[in-house]
């Protein structure tokens, strides 16, 4: 099967939408289709205002249509609500080609932590570019309500995985953690306002805290937060033994559709504290995780758990079963050799 994906987010970005993408594209190539990543690295960029690091594709529904054309898929899927997806939602539509989209991040909810402009404001966008789709790709059962409770129905079920080959208890911890006052309170993800890391890094719970990844509010909460362990992006073993090392991973993200970081944890064996929001609510059980809306409190839960219930929670999570489900929610062009720019 020829398989075309348009995202505006892919490497050398680094965060759980890249990482789903990049995961599920290599699963299906091995599985013998043929894919075709239409994505930002292709066409020149500007970067996006106040998140440098994302980079706009300066591209039109021609130059996407071009790609489509000459790679005639069998199957369009669109991931994200970018200039590169605007343009191939275009192209699908002026062509009568059907198409699946996926709602992979809660846009509206970042875009008012950014603005200070409610929420309620972006939702007509996020309308507007989902209801053509054949179907909306979603990771759990609270955002598929969302999106019907916006007048979206047609959702389906798309999880998450995890590399287990990589993701174990027996990951080497790094050096720092040899120093450091125990337990240990992790975080990993982007450093970015909408993530809510000061309320973990507020949080007084004792022991200490260290903080993976980068982004536009790295500097700033550094500062601010002087006792606290600033690592950068890490990836691979590095990243794992990070998540084997700690004794809780904490989430504090109001505004996540799933947290593949949660479970990336879990399948280390270390349990999960986190506010009682979407995707927390929808990943977490009582073995794997604590939610309160004390940050404080649910750490001290989650200290508490079994790190090896952890660990088989996080096995339940796999790239083959998620890979499995977005083949089966793919529409077929009808005629693919049709496409014509």
């Amino acid at each position: 099967m020829k398989i075309a994906i348009v995202t505006d987010a892919w490497a050398p970005q680094v965060n759980g939408v890249v990482r789903t993408l990049s995961s599920v594209t290599e699963r299906l190539r091995g599985l013998g289709h043929d894919v075709l990543v239409v994505s930002p690295d292709q066409y020149a960029s500007i970067p996006c205002p106040s998140y440098p690091e994302i980079r706009l594709a300066l591209a039109t529904r021609y130059g996407v249509g071009a790609q489509l054309t000459e790679f005639a898929p069998d199957a369009v899927h669109i991931a994200t609500e970018g200039p590169l997806g605007i343009a191939a939602r275009r192209f699908c539509l002026n062509h009568g080609h059907p198409f699946t989209t996926a709602y992979h991040t809660q846009f509206p909810d970042y875009l008012a932590r950014r603005t200070g402009l409610p929420a309620a404001m972006f939702w007509p966008f996020i309308r507007w570019f989902h209801a053509p789709a054949a179907s909306i790709l979603v990771s759990t059962e609270t955002v598929r309500q969302q999106l019907r409770e916006q007048g979206l129905h047609q959702v389906v079920h798309w999880g998450r995985g995890v590399d287990l080959a990589c993701f174990t208890p027996s990951a080497a911890p790094p050096a720092l953690y040899a120093g450091l006052p125990r337990p240990i309170q992790l975080y990993v993800g982007r450093v970015a306002v909408e993530k809510n890391i000061e309320a973990f890094l507020a949080s007084d719970h004792p022991g200490s805290k260290v903080v993976v990844g980068d982004g536009p509010a790295r500097e700033t909460l550094a500062r601010a937060y002087p006792h606290a362990h600033f690592v950068g992006a890490q990836s691979g073993e590095a990243l794992a033994g990070h998540y084997a090392g700690a004794d809780v991973f904490v989430f504090p993200s109001r505004t996540d559709t799933f947290g593949l970081v949660m479970i990336e944890a879990m399948a280390c064996g270390t349990p999960v504290a986190a506010f009682p929001v979407s995707g927390p609510l929808d990943v977490l059980g009582p073995a794997s995780g604590v939610m309160h809306e004390d940050l404080k409190e649910a750490i001290a839960g989650a200290l508490l758990l079994d790190r090896n219930g952890c660990a088989e929670a996080g096995r339940g999570f796999t790239w083959e079963a998620s890979t499995r489900q977005f083949l089966s929610a793919l529409v077929p062009i009808a005629a693919p050799e049709a496409l014509a720019a």
